[in-house]
């Protein structure tokens, strides 16, 4: 099988790492992962605060960088539910506005072949062990996007639950929103951080070494709280963890501290 991955532009720039995982993990499995390098941002940014023309282009742009895939593959639900739920709206949009059908035919032929990771993982492949092997104790948060957009529902609990050596603890309110939202942090920062802060006592409360979750920009907002408050708790993707195995283990210990943006 041949994928697409969608690495996104906040894990290209400072998260590397978890598309490595992703390529890692998916060629363990069978799949030829290819990066098609004229991908980009999917227009999150500019459509969560209004500037849905300007989002256009880069509708077209996405559109194009993944012509002739089958399965596009990424690991973060918020461009994931970008793509698959605001796109067509994006489509109809310009159709309703008198210029034409071009954006909502993109969008209908994309959809269908973007995949989050652990959907692409449970419902495409098939699996929920993936031969990972973390030994460390994790309590999961599911991002917004990925919970309420996508319906991931129990997906990626189910690989977590299937790794090697690793203790799945409980995340009590795991389905409160983590306070990041993109652009809401940046318009309310003050109530963001609070959010934040709640979410992060209860991951502190369930004593687990490592948060894990399956957007990094809600890690990134989360780990950034934890590393102000000088607290030993460190957020991983969860790509990271089920690309680590026995033989090949994540290259840097989660435990240790961990620089972050």
């Amino acid at each position: 099988m041949r994928a697409a991955l969608f690495v996104t532009c906040v894990n290209d720039a400072l998260y590397p790492r978890t598309g490595i995982a992703v390529v890692r993990l998916l060629e363990r499995l069978g799949v030829q992962v290819d990066f098609p390098a004229a991908q980009s941002c999917c227009g999150q940014p500019q459509y969560n605060t209004g500037y849905r023309h300007e989002a256009e282009p880069l509708l077209r742009r996405t559109a194009a960088a993944f012509a002739g895939y089958d399965h596009v593959v990424t690991p973060s639900g918020s461009c994931a539910a970008m793509v698959r739920e605001h796109y067509p709206r994006i489509g109809r949009r310009a159709a309703e506005e008198g210029r034409g059908s071009e954006l909502a035919e993109l969008a209908e032929d994309l959809v269908p072949r973007v995949h989050e990771l652990t959907e692409f993982l449970v419902d495409v492949l098939g699996v929920t062990d993936v031969g990972a092997y973390f030994p460390h104790t994790v309590t999961y948060h599911p991002s917004c996007h990925g919970l309420r957009s996508l319906g991931l529902g129990d997906r990626p609990r189910r690989l977590l639950a299937a790794v090697k050596g690793l203790e799945l603890v409980e995340l009590p309110g795991a389905e409160e929103c983590c306070g990041f939202g993109g652009t809401f942090a940046v318009k309310n920062p003050d109530v963001s951080t609070a959010m934040g802060t709640d979410k992060t006592a209860a991951a502190r409360a369930t004593g687990a070494e490592v948060l894990c979750g399956a957007d990094n920009s809600c890690l990134a907002h989360l780990g950034g709280i934890l590393h102000r408050a000088g607290d030993p708790m460190r957020t991983l993707h969860l790509a990271e963890i089920l690309a680590a195995t026995e033989e090949d283990p994540t290259v840097e210990d989660p435990t240790e501290e961990d620089p972050l943006p």
